[in-house]
């Protein structure tokens, strides 16, 4: 399974916004300029996806930007992936387990059964590991800090 650009730019965008102070939400210009190089339109749809999905909040007006809809000691690493890319699902059970082996019968049958199962169990473990990831738990490991700055990224801000 490869993921995508996407997710690691939606990763910036939600470190963003755990830090920026609750008061003020980040302006899209604003985390464009932070996100150089990458496609404003591009960032358009990630944001749009992290709205749909729950994890983040727009207001629009002069005012207006983008802000978490909860702490990000409740954001888990496996929403953002899923709102990204999508339910985990790393065999794609095409079917041609059975298409190759159709002469075996339930042989091919109970083979391509198996092979489900394992990658299964295998998403499932991988979607625990993430899902104990908290956003907060990631910023402070990142920063060594022991909590999260709070910044205000509309402003122009000198290194922390």
């Amino acid at each position: 399974m490869n993921l995508t650009k996407g997710l690691e730019q939606a990763v910036c965008i939600m470190t963003l916004l755990a830090t920026q102070d609750k008061k003020f939400p980040i302006a899209s210009h604003i985390i464009n300029r932070r996100l150089k190089g990458a496609s404003p339109s591009y960032i358009k749809k990630i944001m749009r996806k992290l709205v749909v999905n729950g994890l983040v909040t727009s207001v629009s007006g002069s005012n207006g930007g983008f802000s978490l809809t909860r702490d990000p000691e409740s954001i888990h690493l496996l929403e953002v992936v899923e709102a990204l890319e999508g339910p985990i699902v790393t065999y794609p059970n095409t079917g041609m387990i059975n298409q190759v082996f159709s002469d075996l019968g339930p042989t091919a049958d109970q083979g391509e059964i198996i092979l489900i199962e394992v990658f299964k169990q295998a998403d499932n473990q991988y979607k625990d590991y993430l899902s104990k990831q908290t956003l907060a738990e990631l910023i402070c490991k990142s920063l060594n800090h022991q909590d999260i700055p709070i910044l205000n990224w509309n402003e122009k801000m000198n290194q922390f």
